[in-house]
């Protein structure tokens, strides 16, 4: 007899309620995505095929897509890049109390609360008063750098709150200089949290919208292509579109995850042999 209390199914239920209302509109747009070359933009679908798939790789007169597709890989790389750096820089620094360091922590995490738009307007009104060009590479950049640099921070903020410092000591004990025992100690024991900091860099910058509205110049990136797209395109290659970004995205995931699979078991080899080195 099954003892589990009646609020365990009722938890059930609503944690598959969330699933579906989360994961529901993107299997509906895969599903739509594989109409017939008749086929519209709702159900019932009319036939099943990959023709808007194959429409997608002939000449668009709905976009840039591809170039759209180009410009944000490009700039979530940046991004990424610059979000890695900084946040390991920062995470270092916020090892031990500075002057101005509290209203410093304050001040970052205020970027996460202030709306997407306000920045992207902000942003662009600071580089088109300054003469500047407003353009995804320089303005967008910097936007979205406001959106994805406090996540990076936090994350190495709370990776060096339970980093141990004795292997650091027993690294300079035995003559390691500063550059040496953050190269062959430090970052080899942070690298998984790195590469967590890199993943959400760069997916952050990739599907980010309104930090880069206004900040883009007249060049998209994919979501600002794809969001001109709803308004002119009435077939399902748009689905078809959403299917294949999503299905880049999880590569991408997927590459990070097993490149933080990889390390750990490296590290683990590496522990074993010292082990065994030992006896």
């Amino acid at each position: 007899m099954d003892s589990r209390p009646r609020s365990f199914y009722l938890l059930t239920a609503f944690f598959a309620l969330f699933l579906i209302f989360l994961y529901g509109p993107t299997l509906t747009i895969a599903i739509l995505s594989f109409q017939g070359p008749g086929g519209g933009l709702t159900f019932p679908m009319r036939g099943v095929s990959l023709h808007w798939f194959r429409d997608l790789f002939q000449e668009q007169a709905v976009g840039d897509i591809w170039g759209a597709f180009r410009r944000s890989f490009v700039l979530g790389v940046m991004v990424m890049a610059t979000t890695v750096v900084v946040s390991l820089m920062g995470g270092l620094a916020f090892r031990k109390r500075f002057a101005g360091s509290t209203v410093l922590f304050y001040l970052i995490i205020t970027a996460l609360v202030i709306p997407s738009i306000l920045v992207s307007l902000g942003v662009g009104l600071i580089w088109s008063q300054s003469g500047l060009p407003v353009h995804w590479a320089t303005s967008g950049f910097g936007a979205q750098l406001t959106w994805t640099l406090p996540f990076g921070l936090l994350i190495m903020f709370a990776v060096f709150n339970r980093f141990d410092s004795a292997y650091e000591e027993a690294a300079r004990d035995l003559g390691a200089s500063s550059w040496q025992v953050i190269r062959h100690v430090v970052l080899p024991i942070i690298a998984p949290s790195l590469i967590g900091v890199a993943l959400f860099g760069f997916t952050l910058s990739y599907d980010e919208f309104a930090r880069t509205l206004l900040t883009s110049g007249s060049y998209n990136t994919l979501p600002l292509e794809i969001f001109g797209m709803t308004t002119n395109v009435t077939t399902p290659v748009l689905f078809a579109l959403g299917t294949l970004t999503t299905v880049f995205s999880l590569l991408i995931i997927l590459v990070f995850l097993l490149s933080a699979w990889i390390l750990n078991r490296r590290r683990a080899r590496r522990g074993s042999d010292a082990g065994r080195g030992d006896l």
